[in-house]
Order: C-alpha cells, then sequence, then structure tokens
C-alpha cells in the first residue's frame, strides 16, 4: 500500500508529553494541545498521533459505521454514509437535482463539479446541526457501468461505458471533495465495486470478470476518480466476482489503493458483512467474515444499522482467535482516522469548510444550477419540425400521468418545491394551461354484496372497507405502470391507497418506502370480474409468500389479505375515462404536450429489476389518441433508462427524453420546448429495439456477448451518444497534432447551441477480439450561428492499449487505426486513420505457468475463486466444457495442471478445436474440497509442435487454477 508511515508517532508522544510534564496537569478535552489537533503538521503525523493515544477498546468502535464519541479526546461521534447521489438525502429538505442517469447526460463535466460542489455546500450546510444521519463521508456517486438497461438501479449510474463513466464521476467527485484532497468539504465513496449491475439475488449471484473485461471495462470505471484523488474510498457491493464476495475481495488493497497515494477510507454496503456467514455461506461466523473483510481492505462495517455490538464483539473475537491483529486494526483505523483529519474535524472551527452554514441549503444559486442542469440533461430524440414551440401559441394542454406532479427515487432527497410539466409551461407562457393527467377513474364493486371499495374523506385517509355508498370516497385514479401493476389514489383526499402490515389505508402522498406498499394488480377473470391482488414490493410473490388477494376481513367490511378462493369479485365500473379526457381536453389545442413515463419507487428501483422495458400500454395507447386528436401533439418521456418506444418512435413528431429531474423539472422542459435552451443533452446508453436484443442480465462478459455500443451488432433504437438539436452543426477535417486530434466545429444554424464533439477509435486488426467503436475523449462546446471553433481531443498511443491476456499487462499493437469524430458513435462526421508504431503479441507460451483465467474463449465454464483470499480458478459447469487459449507454440513433452474438485475426472488437451486432435490426457481422482488443489500430470503426444490453438476440455465439476505445457 502507499502513503503509509508511521514514523513519527514516538517523536510527537514523547514530545507533548515532555511539554505537558511542565505545567500543570491540562483536561483532555477538544482544547487539549494534542499533534493530531495541529493543522500545521502533515495528515500522517496527526494520524500517527492520535491512532497512538487509542485503547483497542476505543480503536475497534471506530471500525463501525456509527463511531462513538471519545469524551476523554475530545472527539465527537462521526457516521459514514450521507447518501449524496444528486443531492443530499434523508436529511430534510435539500436541492434536488437530476437523477445521475440525467445528470450524465447533459455530457458536461463542468457542469458536473459544479453540481457536485453545491451539494457538497448542502452537505456541509447540515453539520451545523448535526441532525441524526450526519455525516460528511458522501455514499456518492456510483459509478457501476450500465452494461443492462433492465438494471433496477440504473437510474444511479452514469453510462453504459468507462471513459465518460469515469470522467463524469471524476468531475462531481472533485466538486464533493473542493478539490484539495488534505482539506476536504467532503469525502465521497464511489458505489458499488465491483460489476454490480442486477438486483436479482444480488447477494448470491456471481459476476464473471475475465481479465480483459475487468481490466478494460469493469475496474476502467473506478479508477479515474481514485487516481484523481476525487474520491476518497470504495464501497464493496453486495454481489460475488468470480465466486468471491465482494465484502472479502483482495481487490480493495491490492489493486484500489495502489491507484492513488493517499489514504482510502473503503466501506460495505449495508448489512453486507452479514451476508459472508448467512446467506453467502462464505465464512461460518461472522469474526471470521469481519477478520477476512479487515485483511482484503475493508475500514469501516456496515451492518446492523446504528447497533455497533456485533461488530465489535465479532472484531474482538477474530483478535481473541487469532485471525487478527492489532497491527490489522490500527491500519484500518488509520484510514478511518485520515479521513476524518482531512475533513477538518479536529482543525480550529471544523477546518477550512466549518463556516458553511445552512443557508446554502436550497440557496439561490443552487436553483438555478438545478434548473441548468435538468435542461442539459434533456434529450431531444426527434423533431419533425414541432419543436422549438412558438410561445405566441399560448393556448396549450398538458397531459398524461406525469403532466402534473413529480416523483422522486429512493435516493432523492425532499423537494423543497416542485415545478411540474404544466406548471414550468405555464409559467413560461405566462397563461394558464389546460392539464389533465389521462387515467382512469373506477369504482369497485362487490359482486357477490353490491358495497363499494370505500376510502376515508381526511386527510390521514382511513382503512378501505366495503360500503353501499356510491360517492366520491368509492373512486380511485388507477394509473398504470406496465407490467399489470397500477396504484390507486384515491378521490376523497388525493392520497394513495397502500398496505401499512394490516389493512390498506388512502394516506400516502406518493408510492413510496422500501417496501412499496402501493402496488396492486387488476385481475380480470372469465367472468368479466377483477380480483384485487396486492403486489407490495415484489411483483410476482411476496417475500411473506402469503395470501396476496384483497377481500372484506370484519364484519363491517374492512379489507384485508386473504387467499385467493376468498378474495372478492369485483366489477371495475369506469368512472370517468382517462383518455376521453384527455382528447377533449387537447382537442382544438395550438399543442399538446404528453407526459408519460416511470414510476421511480414502481418501474425499476433498489432490489428489483426490470423485467419490460416497455411503455405502460395504457399510457402508449394515451399519446396515440392524443395525436389523433390533435395532430401538434409532443411526447415528453420521463424515465431513470432507455424504453422500448416501439410504434410511438415513429408516430410521434417529436419527441424528448429526460429523468426524473427534480424540483425544476418542468422549468427546465419549458426552457427546451420554447427554445430558450437548445436540447444538448446526449443519451449515455444504447436504447435497445427490444429485449430479445439482450443476452442474460447475469452475463458480465460484455466482449464474447456482444454487450453495449462497443460490441453490440444490431440495429438501436438510438444509438450510444445520441441526441439532436434545434440547429445544425459542421464538422471539418479530423487532423492528427500534438497528444490527440483537432476538428474544426461550425454551427451552420441560425440558434446558438452546444455541440458534444465525441473521438471514438477502432482497431482494425488485432490478436483479440476489438470493439467496434469505443469512446477516448469528448468535449462539449458552444457555438453561435455561423461561429467555428477548433476542437481539440487528447488522444495518445497509450489511450490505445488493451490487456494482453497472454502476459498480463497492457498492450498498444501496431496497426492501423481509424480515428472517428461525430455526435454519436453512429453518426460520424469526420475520420483519419492512424498508423501506430507499438508492439506484435507473440505467440503464447504454454511453457511457463498459465493461469487458467487467461483463456481467450470458453464454453461450459465459470470462473471461481481459487482460495477465499484471493485468485481466480476456472470451473467446469458441464461436461465438455473448454478453455481456448490461442496462437500457442508448442513443443511435445508433458503436462501439468493444478486442479481441485470432489469428482474425479480428466483434462483433455486437443488442438485446433474442442474435438480436435487429441495431443495427451490428464486424469484426475478428486480432492477433499473445490480449495484443495493437487497437481495432475500427462504427457504429449509427438505431433504437439508448432503453433495452433491449444484448448483444454474439462470434466464437469473440475476446477483449474494454473497449467503448463513443458
Amino acid at each position: 500500500m502507499k502513503g503509509k508511515r508511521r514514523g513519527h508517532r514516538t517523536t510527537l508522544v514523547v514530545a507533548f508529553a515532555l511539554i505537558a510534564g511542565l505545567g500543570a496537569t491540562v483536561p483532555a478535552t477538544a482544547e487539549t494541545p494534542y499533534p493530531f489537533r495541529d493543522p500545521s503538521l502533515s495528515v500522517h503525523q496527526r494520524v500517527d498521533d492520535l491512532v497512538g493515544r487509542l485503547t483497542l477498546p476505543e480503536k475497534v468502535s471506530l471500525l463501525h459505521q456509527y463511531e462513538p464519541a471519545i469524551p476523554r479526546l475530545g472527539i465527537q461521534p462521526f457516521r459514514t454514509g450521507t447518501e449524496a447521489l444528486h443531492g443530499v438525502a434523508w436529511l430534510g429538505k435539500a436541492t434536488v437535482f437530476p437523477q445521475a442517469i440525467g445528470l450524465a447526460s447533459t455530457w458536461d463535466p463542468a457542469l458536473m463539479e459544479q453540481v457536485g460542489s453545491a451539494v457538497g455546500d448542502e452537505a456541509r450546510g447540515f453539520q451545523q446541526e448535526r441532525p441524526d444521519g450526519w455525516g460528511l463521508n458522501l455514499w456518492a456517486p456510483v459509478v457501476n457501468l450500465l452494461r443492462d438497461p433492465r438494471w433496477g438501479r440504473n437510474e444511479e449510474g452514469y453510462s453504459e461505458d468507462p471513459e465518460l463513466t469515469g470522467a463524469l464521476s471524476t468531475a462531481y467527485g472533485e466538486g464533493l471533495t473542493g478539490g484539495d484532497p488534505d482539506h476536504l468539504k467532503t469525502a465521497p465513496t464511489l458505489k458499488h465495486y465491483l460489476a454490480n449491475n442486477n438486483e436479482y439475488q444480488r447477494t448470491t449471484t456471481s459476476s464473471d470478470l475475465r481479465p480483459r473485461v475487468a481490466k478494460e471495462y469493469d475496474e476502467a470505471a473506478f479508477e479515474p476518480a481514485i487516481a484523481a484523488d476525487a474520491a476518497t474510498g470504495v464501497m464493496s457491493s453486495y454481489n460475488l466476482v468470480n465466486g468471491r464476495p465482494n465484502t472479502v475481495n483482495p481487490d480493495l488493497n491490492d489493486l484500489v489503493r495502489s491507484w492513488t497515494s493517499r489514504d482510502l477510507l473503503n466501506v460495505t454496503d449495508a448489512f453486507a458483512p452479514g451476508n459472508l456467514p448467512g446467506d453467502q455461506r462464505y465464512y461460518p461466523t461472522l469474526a471470521e467474515g469481519d477478520a477476512a473483510a479487515l485483511k482484503a481492505g475493508i475500514d469501516s462495517f456496515t451492518d446492523n444499522s446504528a447497533d455497533a455490538g456485533p461488530t465489535v464483539a465479532a472484531v474482538n473475537a477474530a483478535l481473541q482467535q487469532g485471525l487478527l491483529k492489532e497491527k490489522d486494526i490500527d491500519t484500518a483505523v488509520s484510514h478511518i482516522l485520515s479521513i476524518r483529519v482531512r475533513l477538518g474535524e479536529f482543525d480550529p472551527g471544523g477546518g477550512k469548510y466549518g463556516s458553511i452554514d445552512r443557508s446554502v441549503i436550497d440557496s439561490p444559486a443552487h436553483r438555478k444550477l438545478a434548473r441548468k442542469a435538468a435542461a442539459e440533461g434533456t434529450v431531444l430524440l426527434k423533431n419533425s419540425g414541432q419543436l422549438p414551440l412558438r410561445k405566441a401559441d399560448k393556448d396549450v394542454a398538458v397531459v398524461g400521468p406525469l403532466a402534473d406532479t413529480l416523483y422522486t427515487d429512493w435516493y432523492s432527497g425532499t423537494l423543497p418545491y416542485a415545478v411540474t410539466p404544466a406548471e414550468g409551461i405555464a409559467a413560461k407562457l405566462g397563461t394558464d394551461v389546460t392539464s389533465s393527467e389521462g387515467v382512469d377513474r373506477i369504482a369497485l364493486r362487490n359482486t357477490a354484496t353490491g358495497k363499494y371499495v370505500t376510502a376515508g374523506t381526511g386527510d390521514a385517509g382511513t382503512p378501505l372497507k366495503e360500503t353501499a355508498d356510491t360517492g366520491t370516497p368509492t373512486q380511485f385514479d388507477a394509473f398504470d405502470w406496465g407490467s399489470g401493476i397500477v396504484t390507486l389514489r384515491s378521490a376523497a383526499n388525493g392520497k394513495y391507497v397502500g398496505y401499512n402490515w394490516s389493512t390498506f389505508v388512502n394516506d400516502q402522498a406518493q408510492p413510496n418506502g422500501w417496501y412499496v406498499q402501493q402496488q396492486f394488480k387488476l385481475e380480470q377473470q372469465d367472468d368479466g370480474t377483477y380480483l384485487l391482488r396486492y403486489a407490495g414490493y415484489e411483483t410476482e410473490e411476496p417475500w411473506w409468500a402469503g395470501p396476496v388477494y384483497l377481500g372484506p376481513v370484519d364484519a363491517d367490511g374492512t379489507l384485508g389479505l386473504v387467499a385467493k378462493d376468498q378474495a372478492a369479485h369485483y366489477t371495475k365500473d369506469v368512472v370517468r375515462s382517462g383518455t376521453a379526457e384527455a382528447v377533449a381536453a387537447v382537442k382544438g389545442k395550438d399543442t399538446a404536450v404528453v407526459v408519460i413515463g416511470s414510476n421511480p419507487s414502481i418501474n425499476g428501483r433498489e432490489a428489483h429489476d426490470r423485467t419490460d422495458m416497455g411503455l405502460a400500454p395504457s399510457q402508449e395507447s394515451l399519446v396515440k389518441a392524443v395525436k389523433a386528436a390533435n395532430p401538434h401533439t409532443v411526447v415528453i418521456v420521463e424515465n431513470s433508462y432507455p424504453t422500448t418506444l416501439g410504434a410511438l418512435q415513429q408516430e410521434t413528431p417529436a419527441l424528448l427524453w429526460t429523468s426524473h429531474a427534480g424540483q425544476e423539472t418542468g422549468n427546465a422542459l419549458a426552457d427546451v420546448l420554447y427554445g430558450d435552451v437548445n436540447p444538448s443533452g446526449r443519451l449515455t446508453q444504447t436504447w435497445y429495439r427490444s429485449t430479445a436484443d439482450l443476452p442474460s442480465i447475469l452475463d458480465y462478459d460484455i466482449i464474447k456477448s456482444d454487450r453495449t455500443y462497443q460490441y453490440f451488432k444490431g440495429r438501436p433504437l438510438y444509438p450510444f451518444g445520441y441526441g439532436l438539436s434545434y440547429t445544425t452543426f459542421r464538422y471539418g477535417d479530423l487532423k492528427r497534432v500534438n497528444g490527440g486530434y483537432e476538428v474544426r466545429v461550425t454551427n451552420t444554424g441560425t440558434r446558438p447551441g452546444d455541440e458534444v464533439v465525441q473521438l471514438y477509435t477502432h482497431q482494425r486488426t488485432s490478436r483479440d477480439k476489438q470493439p467496434l467503436k469505443q469512446l477516448k475523449a469528448f468535449q462539449r462546446v458552444s457555438l453561435k450561428p455561423g461561429e467555428t471553433r477548433t476542437v481539440r481531443l487528447k488522444l495518445t498511443p497509450k489511450d490505445l492499449a488493451h490487456w494482453d491476456v497472454t502476459r498480463s499487462k497492457w498492450v498498444v499493437e501496431s496497426g492501423m487505426y481509424d480515428v472517428l469524430a461525430g455526435s454519436s458513435s453512429t453518426d460520424v462526421r469526420a475520420r483519419a486513420t492512424w498508423q501506430v508504431h507499438g508492439e506484435t503479441i507473440p505467440p503464447r507460451d504454454l511453457s511457463k505457468p498459465t493461469r487458467a483465467e487467461n483463456f481467450d474463449d470458453y464454453s461450459g465454464t465459470r470462473l471461481a475463486d481459487e482460495s477465499k483470499e484471493r485468485g481466480t480458478a476456472v470451473s467446469a459447469s458441464s461436461a465438455g466444457a473448454w478453455l481456448k487459449f490461442a496462437d500457442a507454440r508448442l513443443k511435445a513433452g508433458g503436462f501439468s495442471a493444478r486442479v481441485a474438485g470432489t469428482a474425479a475426472g480428466t483434462i483433455e488437451i486437443r488442438l485446433g478445436s474442442p474435438t480436435g486432435t487429441l495431443a495427451g490426457t490428464a486424469h484426475f481422482s478428486g480432492t477433499s474440497s473445490a480449495y484443495d488443489y493437487t497437481t495432475v500430470t500427462g504427457e504429449l503426444s509427438g505431433g504437439a509442435k508448432g503453433r495452433t490453438d491449444v484448448y483444454l476440455v474439462l470434466s464437469e465439476g473440475m476446477r483449474i487454477s494454473t497449467f503448463s505445457l513443458r
């Protein structure tokens, strides 16, 4: 590990002890002149001094998320983990910026840094009152790559591309830190290391990362911010990588800490330590698991909420059992205290940023910045001349389920105010607009009793019951979110119906909570009646696997959960057609704006992946009906991920996309719709036409499965980097200059606008499969009509390197490279070729020990943990599994391999193909466990000579770590 100096402790402690001994006894309070409180000393000197003053129990107490006060040294409590993904969350009203995916769609690092700085200021503003949950260690940004758009947490990430993700996360992090790594405004933590892009069984699924995918893709997203000191650590993710839980991933020490010379504070995800002896069954006890995590590079345990007891007991048990030594505790505590020192906690007045107060929270400047970010992140997907709208055309209708509301996600802050799309357009025009949500208002009548489901009229609602009433309390607005899921908003008080673990009450402002209790399904029966099913958080089977249907459970008709055969049968009476109301609202209007999209608590969220990438059917029908009633229709899709828009994309004359963009959503959309802001957002993910374009969400090998724009060979709905403008841009020739390429870009339209110039490369020939295109640089440039600017983009031979599995190093191959500049990954406006003088990868030398994971191709295998501590092996998951090692130079001799597994089997060495010439066989009789390795040997035939592709064909259940052909 870099940057770990501990040589000053003894001198400093002795010196200050002598000074203290010359005068009266000084109480151990915050005013005591301990060296750790002296800002003139180095961070390492201060940390060394403080660690030296702590007792072992005190040090152990600091390893939990909730670090207690140490009164004898005047040290206050400290808590890791304030959520700050797109604003400070969970602490009260604060500026809510667009979701992370929306911020990223700006392709604007300068803006990202400004937003990060604003969020950092607001986190500091909260510190003055130290509310519950306060802390300056921020858990943001999320840099997991968006390789699969079905990921439930897609809204939290930036991009499917590591170059873009690295640039944006570095910018956001620099804003959060303040740019001075020794004097931190806040201490951002990157989430979630590593390869965490599925929520399905997220604590037990393993992401297979062969070395090229790990190095060129997943790790590449995390390194830039750490290397730039724009982040102060990583959070380990719930999932396993290559069979090993990330909570004990040795990368945390071996790799992540190698990216910087400064101390990092690495934390676990919430409750992840308990998963090691829990559902992962990786270690038998928490003591063994926590010890392994500390040795792997975890410093702080996020476990059991605020109860540090189990963690302290486990660490103490590990010390008693010899699993840990005090120096292991010292190392982790030093990392923690380094961050606290750099945050200014022990400086007079709280250090450089200690004077920031609550006045910064939701300040006018931050409101303006939120509006700018929301506008810049809006992407114009289609425009057949409909946009920008004319302000003179004031007779406007704004319809759709998201027309006059704003939704927040799990990691959003509390909105200080909300400007809806309808409100934003009305403010822009200076007049009222007609509005309709376009959802059906229904009543549910029990066919057996004739009674109606009835809600309470007060603000707090009441438990739903069946009554003879026929008025407003029996009416509900049924919002369709797709996949059969609806939410029911009571017409009686405007509140959503939710389950409270006993009854169903109309008391919720929005669908929300960890268990989203406001979800239902109306299941039509053969006789035309409906069963009302509680869909809860899990849309198929609830976690308790109990009754899921609604029916009366008390004599007074109160509704509760019952078994299906006891469920009430209801007629669904449509009191008001949402589509008909929307059509009436738009007829004869100058413009119809339809706002559709997702609910971030329902359509995909933490612990819940999407299974359907399409719009809710009723929303698509609504757009078609509105378009038929008014040809001057503009559609806004407000959601958190790529959507398969189907025929809508073809039929709609103008189409905009925005994320759930925070408090200024409506103003920002109005700015774009009416041309005060020229749309300049760009997509950071490929928008596929169908889920059929995607392999399993659990397949992490983007190279073999042709994932993301880098390898996808199909025709996307919208490509990576795509976004239209109200003006046009012309590109000149692409020219090689010192350190990169330059291209002259001219605004050839009549409006000022921003162009995002994107530079891609393609390697024409290579030993290895290469991306079709790969983003290497980008720059956002603002141009007035007729203005030309020269855009210079950095590109050096080093930037062309890929991971050579034959020698486990980065390599730049000699050859011809295409260099492409344009407005998206498919809209190339200028190109050049570059003859690069690098090296040629030589034939494999398999006479040296070769790690099995360094294969070129495979079938029927999984990557597995070689041992619980470190290393990757290959496991044969089916009979006839094979590994390919291309272009090997052979000479006849022997074969040996390190293998493990409880079942006997063979390794066949075949030449040319998995069924090619059999050159040798090694027999394996089995070992005591998958971690008990033995060496097996065999002889090679005389024909095993020259250059050829070598295949190892493995018996099912066998693990192989290394081998050699000698």
